[in-house]
């Protein structure tokens, strides 16, 4: 069963990782995209270092195994740093709608490492069928110009490199076992991604004389590092420790949906029958994978499958009432 937790988790992380793309959207007419990003996780690393500073004591701060330090490294460098310097260049040479598609990838890619790395996280069959109905839900939401999927080769691979990275990320992030905090791991985490943005936007040559700083562009910064950095990395992360890295990418089913939303509540853009169509399907295969969670043995009736035996024997043979085996 689903705890509350991970429910909040799950909600936060995908209606506000789905707003990155209408803000990311809005501030590359006023920022260079490494720039962008770098300055991201500029404002993010200071808000959510103070945060932890004052929540947590020195003794739940400090990293103490090489889990922890691991742990820190995949989460700064791949699942947050590089998989948003390639989400925000990427976006430069295609359609949202493309964009999306490719970086809802990232769910079919996930269970591929986690065979690899992890040992407690395999995918079954019906696992597979549940994240299929998924993936082709979300390419009936953003309904695509087959000319455009055909097209923009360079600006794909590079939103394909930025799902590897993520979903990279997560299960690496599952397999250092930290003891750290996820939070503490995210604000640890935040100066590494926020160094690396720096520097590949310095290796890029983009320069601080392009940036315009108007208020759609403070606006837009302020969304991506508090809403959709500080506090979508909390719910992110937290779920990746709760749910494990499979059921956590799960999410990125969900973010074309929130985009596709978002841009018709505020702006003006329509939902056709197909979008409608694919939100259904997407539901549908969430029911599949949630079906995994039912087991459905346990509301069957037993059967005997051995004679009865006498009071006597029965004393011995009894197993502890409660016990279920898998």
């Amino acid at each position: 069963m689903v705890s509350a937790r991970t429910a909040v988790f799950f909600a936060l992380s995908s209606l506000l990782f789905g707003g990155t793309f209408v803000a990311a959207k809005a501030g590359l007419a006023y920022f260079p995209p490494l720039l962008f990003v770098a300055f991201r996780f500029d404002v993010a690393a200071v808000v959510m270092l103070a945060y932890v500073g004052v929540t947590f004591s020195r003794s739940e701060l400090l990293p103490r195994t090489s889990g922890d330090v691991g742990a820190i490294l995949a989460t700064g460098v791949l699942a947050i740093g590089l998989t948003n310097a390639l989400l925000f260049v990427g976006q430069q040479y295609v359609s949202s709608a493309v964009a999306s598609i490719i970086y809802s990838l990232n769910p079919i890619m996930t269970p591929v490492f986690a065979a690899a790395i992890l040992s407690d996280e395999r995918l079954s069959p019906r696992g597979a069928a549940g994240m299929g109905l998924g993936l082709l839900g979300v390419g009936l939401v953003v309904s695509p110009d087959p000319a455009n999927l055909l097209g923009g080769a360079v600006g794909k691979g590079i939103l394909f490199a930025g799902a590897v990275a993520a979903a990279l990320g997560a299960v690496l992030i599952r397999r250092a076992d930290s003891d750290l905090s996820s939070t503490v791991r995210v604000a640890w985490g935040l100066p590494f991604a926020a160094a690396l943005s720096h520097l590949l936007s310095w290796s890029g040559g983009e320069s601080m004389a392009a940036v315009s700083w108007t208020t759609e562009a403070v606006l837009a910064l302020a969304y991506v590092s508090i809403f959709a950095g500080v506090v979508a990395y909390i719910a992110y992360f937290g779920l990746i420790d709760a749910a494990g890295a499979i059921n956590a990418n799960l999410i990125f089913y969900v973010v074309p949906v929130v985009s596709t939303l978002g841009g018709w509540a505020l702006l003006g853009e329509t939902i056709d029958a197909l979008a409608i169509a694919g939100f259904l399907t997407i539901f549908a295969g969430f029911a599949v994978l949630g079906s995994e969670s039912i087991d459905v043995r346990s509301r069957l009736p037993s059967l005997p499958t051995t004679p009865p035996v006498s009071d006597d024997e029965s004393v011995v043979r009894e197993e502890p009432r409660g016990y279920c085996s898998d």
